[in-house]
């Protein structure tokens, strides 16, 4: 998984693929970009060739060595062995909407199966049968991304309102808003049960903002008939979120923000110079950030989206950056813990898109395969399928 490989994200799927057939896989963390080895097959070799994905036979004397290398005390490798296959799922509304989303098209791309939920099925209960949940770029506040200002006309908002306002009166809600709240704490709850939880873009900061302000009103009359509570700011709750606390909310509903705990709307970055770090962890103690950090190259490109990039004092204590742009006092990636379960949030819309806009076409993967970007969306993947439990320093 170094530089010699041909498709780097088309490999997760093989890995997938091999979990699946009853295999188990050996994920060498900080090992030639973090390389998975497993027992030789034919029909693996056969699936390599047939998918594009570039691999090593080595004979059981290496093999071995690897293994001893890499658990060497003396060095920052490890290895986690992935056993289970991870039941996934995409929570994505069924109405077409004019954007992509970069974890199904990477999901597609890798040929790793998934099932699509939405707001039904995460109130009926569905969400238990899954280990691993993707929130597709949302809006948990009911203010429809707050495209109100430079969409509201397009056809395409004028439905998605209906469909949303339609499905929240069949569910017994009277406004969206409620309905989006109770589809957050079904999310929270699978979390705390022990679920994988993982989001891009504003469905990483509006969850928290749906939380926070679970006894008050943040929406005004154009998005659920009624003007928003003129204290909710004061009424927010930051003992209820994941990640971020002491924001203030943009209550201009003309506005495309919802808070400043994202910089995008403010931060001064030119895009060739906009680039964030990953960190170096333990892979022998800090097993998990070190998973979601494999890569062949710990320089990322950035990326905007509705939500970019977190301000850093608005973070939980606790809450580790996996990612970060430290000359902006920004993270871009980041990870914690709730319950019994685990999250992981990452800013911005799409890997390969600086600019992702509304009504452009979706990004096409096959001129992307080393995407370093797009790794960190399938490390998130595997993730759940390691036997091996976090050990934090």
């Amino acid at each position: 998984m170094d530089e010699v490989q041909k498709d780097h994200l088309k490999s997760y799927g093989i890995a997938f693929w091999t979990l699946k057939n009853g295999v188990e896989v050996n994920w060498l963390l900080n090992y030639r970009g973090g390389s998975f080895m497993m027992g030789y097959s034919k029909q693996i070799e056969d699936e390599c060739n047939i998918r594009g994905v570039s691999y090593e036979v080595v004979a059981d004397a290496k093999a071995a060595a690897i293994i001893t290398e890499v658990s060497d005390p003396s060095v920052n490798m490890d290895v986690v062995k992935l056993e289970k296959v991870p039941k996934m799922a995409v929570y994505s509304p069924k109405n077409k909407m004019p954007w992509d989303d970069a974890v199904t098209l990477v999901l597609k791309y890798a040929e790793i199966p998934f099932d699509v939920v939405y707001d039904e099925e995460v109130l009926a209960g569905d969400l238990p049968k899954y280990d691993w949940l993707h929130m597709h770029h949302e809006d948990f506040t009911g203010q429809y991304s707050k495209f109100y200002n430079n969409f509201r006309n397009e056809s395409w908002y004028r439905e998605d309102q209906k469909v949303q306002e339609a499905t929240a009166a069949k569910l017994g809600f009277k406004k969206v808003s409620q309905m989006k709240l109770a589809v957050v704490q079904k999310i929270r709850e699978f979390t705390a049960g022990g679920g994988f939880l993982f989001a891009m873009c504003s469905g990483t900061d509006t969850f928290d903002i749906a939380t926070a302000a679970a006894n008050t009103d943040i929406c005004e009359a154009m998005f659920d008939g009624d003007g928003a509570d003129p204290q909710a700011q004061q009424k927010l709750d930051f003992n209820q979120t994941f990640a971020f606390q002491n924001f203030n909310l943009d209550q201009d509903p003309f506005s495309h923000s919802f808070s400043d705990i994202d910089d995008g709307p403010t931060r001064q970055v030119e895009k060739s110079k906009d680039f964030f770090t990953l960190f170096d962890f333990s892979a022998k103690y800090d097993v998990v950030p070190s998973m979601l950090t494999q890569d062949h190259d710990k320089v990322i490109k950035g990326f905007m989206g509705l939500t970019t990039a977190y301000n850093e004092s608005k973070l939980k204590p606790g809450v580790i950056i996996m990612g970060e742009m430290k000359t902006q006092n920004e993270a871009r990636y980041i990870h914690g813990d709730y319950g019994k379960g685990q999250w992981t949030f990452y800013g911005g819309h799409d890997p390969e898109d600086y600019q992702h806009a509304v009504n452009d076409p979706p990004t096409d993967l096959k001129l992307h395969p080393n995407s370093p970007g797009y790794r960190l969306i399938l490390n998130n993947v595997l993730f759940p399928a390691a036997k091996k439990k976090k050990q934090k320093t």
